[in-house]
């Protein structure tokens, strides 16, 4: 069985191998990365591992559809070769770490957890930034731990998913969040989607929903760790690079949305040790340490050259300042439900939802 993950990144070479080797000690064998406008040596690390064998890189740098720079590498993504061999696919970001509890942990384990399944919702589990100031070159999955509760009552980002679907044809393009393009309405009937509580969903899932039921759990078999703030350095570095989906600027109303720390969850440690030997072995690679230490050093400078701009800086200093995001109760978040405009899409379209 092959399992595609499709990730696009920029400037994020002091990560990637540590979401490569996690990755793989959860069992995807096929890893298809797009780059742009690298200043950190990403793009060099990811040409580097393709020649050993580890990945397939390709140069996403325009121009870019309307949709954005990772709507147009998706497009590439559905016409390469890697698509047609994989039997099941899974676009992932950098910050997110698949995090399966059944079985040994391996992508096979939840398809045999769930074996009626041709899709799989993976709902987020927001891990906060916890007061962490400084970036260190240490992995992300050890460094933060603390996270939004199991049940969450709002907001709906909170509890948004991506897709594992089996690549059938049945969908003929893959999305950010979940296949697009239904080849005929027929075939939804006989493609079932199942979320990781064992439970098989509805036609709204098969067709337009992005994100999970509130008030419930959704991660029972799996969950997807999601860590989109990292220390404030990172998130600083994060917003001076921008999104990849959509022009918006990142502010402190991603990060006040994200920042759940109440909860502790430390399940993916079980990926630890096999995770730890297979980055080992990627950094005996004298050329990928090179890389890896030069886009850590990167990091430090760039940060350091941010704080010398006002608008970086007063975002730093607002960082600091701000507590953790506190949980909305369910009667607060009943409360929000109730002004709700009547008829209007419970969330944006895709490209708006990142």
């Amino acid at each position: 069985m092959r399992v595609l993950a499709v990730l696009c990144v920029r400037n994020e070479a002091a990560f990637l191998l540590e979401w490569l080797a996690h990755h793989r000690a959860a069992g995807f064998t096929d890893f298809l990365v797009f780059s742009n406008d690298c200043q950190d040596g990403t793009d060099r690390m990811l040409d580097h591992l393709q020649d050993m064998g580890q990945l397939v890189h390709v140069r996403n740098e325009g121009p870019y559809d309307k949709g954005g720079i990772q709507f147009t590498a998706l497009k590439q993504a559905d016409r390469h070769p890697l698509m047609t061999q994989a039997d099941w696919v899974l676009v992932l970001d950098i910050d997110e770490f698949v995090c399966i509890k059944t079985g040994g942990g391996k992508v096979a384990d939840l398809l045999a957890a769930l074996p009626e399944a041709d899709a799989v919702t993976l709902t987020w589990r927001l891990f906060g930034n916890a007061g962490a100031v400084r970036y260190q070159d240490a992995p992300v999955t050890e460094q933060f731990t603390r996270c939004a509760p199991e049940v969450i009552h709002w907001p709906w980002r909170a509890v948004m998913f991506k897709t594992l679907y089996r690549n059938d044809g049945t969908y003929r393009k893959c999305g950010v969040h979940r296949p697009r393009d239904l080849g005929s309405p027929a075939q939804l009937d006989s493609f079932r989607w199942y979320d990781c509580e064992g439970r098989e969903l509805g036609r709204a899932f098969k067709t337009k929903r992005l994100f999970s039921n509130y008030g419930q759990p959704n991660g029972r078999l799996a969950q997807l760790n999601h860590y989109p703030l990292g220390a404030m350095e990172s998130y600083v570095l994060k917003a001076d690079r921008g999104r990849v989906n959509r022009q918006a600027e990142l502010g402190m109303d991603y990060w006040v949305e994200r920042n759940y720390c109440s909860a502790e969850d430390t399940s993916i440690a079980r990926y630890g040790p096999a995770s730890a030997d297979l980055r080992a072995v990627l950094m005996d690679d004298p050329e990928l340490a090179r890389l890896h230490s030069r886009a850590v050093a990167w990091r430090r400078a760039r940060f350091a050259g941010l704080m010398t701009q006002e608008p970086y800086r007063a975002l730093f200093a607002r960082l600091l300042m701000t507590p953790p995001a506190r949980p909305v109760s369910p009667a607060a978040a009943d409360l929000l439900r109730s002004f709700a405009i009547p008829d209007q899409p419970a969330a944006p379209p895709e490209e708006d939802a990142g």
